[in-house]
């Protein structure tokens, strides 16, 4: 099932409506309208995708459907855009996409201590796995975790976004740049009188 489709459905659901009211109501979680999640929506429209699908399964299977769907629904809470990040000077370990979880974990409480328990806790700080290696510790935890690599398909079919997602992009830039000014000195070395000749290993750098 498609993003778009998950969201079509959740208008009838008065159920889970009824749930998520209090996070969909908060102008907190309303800015998230505004921000890019993986080039293709916003993260207020993954978040809601990924809390309906989860909360979906869960009910299916008589498991905790209502902290499935407040969990999946915060799960990228964060503070304040990815993109913010990217040109960031930080450890590669502490680039947004491993530490997102943790502080999406925290911004939940702040804004939402009510709703707030350990299972949603652990449902949040853990759905990175398995980039950050700790797994759930709940089912409801694997089904949020699921439900957003399923819905996080665009990211792997994007290629260009990979990098910005993980923190990569100024270490890409700077190989980019390393490797041009390498190409500029392979041009005039091959150019040069002294190495004029095509079967040099140099000729094959192009």
């Amino acid at each position: 099932m498609r993003k778009k489709d998950i969201i079509k459905e959740i208008a009838s659901d008065e159920e889970f409506l009824h749930i998520v009211a209090p996070i969909l109501g908060s102008r907190e979680f309303q800015k998230r309208k505004e921000w890019i999640h993986h080039e293709s929506c916003s993260l207020y429209e993954h978040c809601l995708a990924v809390s309906y699908l989860s909360y979906k399964i869960c009910k299916k299977r008589n498991w905790n459907y209502q902290d499935a769907a407040i969990g999946g629904l915060l799960h990228d809470f964060y503070k304040k855009p990815w993109q913010e990040h990217i040109h960031e000077k930080k450890p590669f370990f502490k680039q947004h996409g491993f530490t997102h979880a943790h502080e999406a974990m925290e911004n939940a409480y702040s804004f939402f201590p009510e709703l707030m328990n350990e299972r949603v806790a652990n449902i949040i700080e853990r759905h990175m796995f398995p980039l950050n290696i700790v797994p759930p510790r709940y089912k409801e935890g694997w089904v949020v975790t699921y439900a957003d690599k399923r819905l996080s398909m665009d990211v792997v079919i994007n290629i260009k976004a990979l990098p910005k997602y993980f923190g990569l992009a100024r270490m890409i830039h700077k190989v980019k740049t390393f490797f041009k000014f390498r190409k500029r000195w392979f041009n005039g070395w091959y150019n040069c009188s002294y190495f004029n000749c095509s079967g040099c290993w140099c000729y094959f750098y192009y």
